[in-house]
């Protein structure tokens, strides 16, 4: 049994890659153009604040089609050439379009919500890695360690079994509570991947597109809420390294059914997770996020992510989770028919 991955971010073999036959059909311009875009200047000096912090103010997109994690074709290449870039975006862009219709009924009804619905970017991400897992050095999540596979084990025979006995079976973002781009780590989704970011002499504000979660970030010394306080978010505290605001995160609050929000299979954290973030201005109109998670009772290493944040233009508008709720109605009634016809065909109540 493998450890539980992001569903909205399943990688699909790429047959060697196809680079080669992609990247002749890519104009040269193009591929120039690409080149130049994602060659960012090593000695970029952030602006300033009125209080002298490295400004990070405005609104992110970190909406890319780069996969979460790499294929394992890949092995340990972290980074794309420039014509490998425009050869994989091109391959990617076609192999992720929901309003495709070959693959047969089943590949038709995996694609019942069509591009219509997603907002996930139309380029790969401008750092040009392979993916945005970057640590363990072969671009995929490290194995649980032996105790938590049984734990996964152990939730996912209970779910398979029960998946809808109540709605706390199942996951919060299916239930409007909690989702993968609130954080932290912030992983993108398929929509909604705006941050808009908001700072003072003595703390800076997070504000996500998805579900209107906000983190406020106090910086210097703050004390740490104590152990036995624990929250979905956990308690965050900054402070700058250089042009860079590092982000440390403890006391999460552990429930089978999250994954700090992401949308994992099961969730698979505990008391002992710490992620640390690191938010770096390299351009004018990009904003590299580090994550690095580790949970050595859950995780058998740490592992890291990055995310290219272009400059977006605002406002953000609202996010209303109207679906999750008229939807869990319809997934716990669901649930009761089947076992109802269950039930039925074997003779039982």
């Amino acid at each position: 049994m493998k450890p539980g991955r992001i569903i909205s971010f399943s990688i699909v073999a790429m047959a060697a890659i196809a680079v080669t036959a992609f990247a002749q059909s890519t104009p040269p311009q193009a591929r120039a153009k690409t080149a130049a875009a994602v060659k960012e200047t090593k000695t970029y000096v952030p602006p300033r604040t009125a209080d002298g912090q490295p400004d990070l103010q405005g609104i992110w997109d970190s909406a890319s089609l780069t996969p979460l994690e790499r294929p394992k074709e890949l092995g340990t290449k972290g980074s794309y050439t420039p014509e490998e870039f425009a050869a994989y975006e091109a391959f990617r862009a076609k192999d992720m379009n929901r309003d495709r219709r070959d693959g047969g009924a089943a590949a038709d009804n995996a694609r019942a919500y069509n591009e219509g619905w997603y907002d996930r970017g139309a380029h790969l991400g401008r750092n040009m890695r392979t993916s945005r897992v970057i640590d363990p050095p072969e671009g995929r999540f490290p194995p649980f360690t032996p105790e938590a596979q049984k734990r996964f084990d152990a939730i996912k025979a209970r779910l398979d079994a029960h998946p809808a006995d109540g709605p706390e079976d199942r996951p919060l973002f299916e239930r409007c509570l909690l989702y993968s781009q609130s954080g932290p780590p912030l992983i993108a989704g398929n929509y909604n991947n705006l941050y808009e970011i908001v700072q003072t002499p003595t703390a800076v504000t997070l504000f996500s597109e998805m579900a209107h979660q906000t983190r406020t970030i106090p910086l210097g010394a703050y004390a740490k809420l104590p152990a036995s306080v624990t929250q979905w978010m956990g308690d965050s505290h900054g402070h700058w390294e250089g042009n860079t605001l590092v982000v440390e995160t403890t006391n999460f609050r552990f429930n089978d059914m999250s994954h700090f929000g992401t949308q994992y299979d099961y969730g698979m954290s505990d008391e002992n997770l710490k992620v640390v973030e690191r938010f770096t201005r390299t351009a004018a109109d990009l904003l590299i996020y580090q994550a690095t998670v580790t949970d050595p009772t859950v995780y058998s290493k740490p592992w890291t992510i990055e995310l290219p944040m272009n400059k977006a233009e605002g406002p953000i508008f609202e996010y209303a989770c109207h679906e999750g709720n008229y939807g869990m109605a319809g997934i716990l009634s669901g649930e009761r028919m089947r076992e109802k016809k269950a039930a039925e065909k074997t003779g039982g109540n």
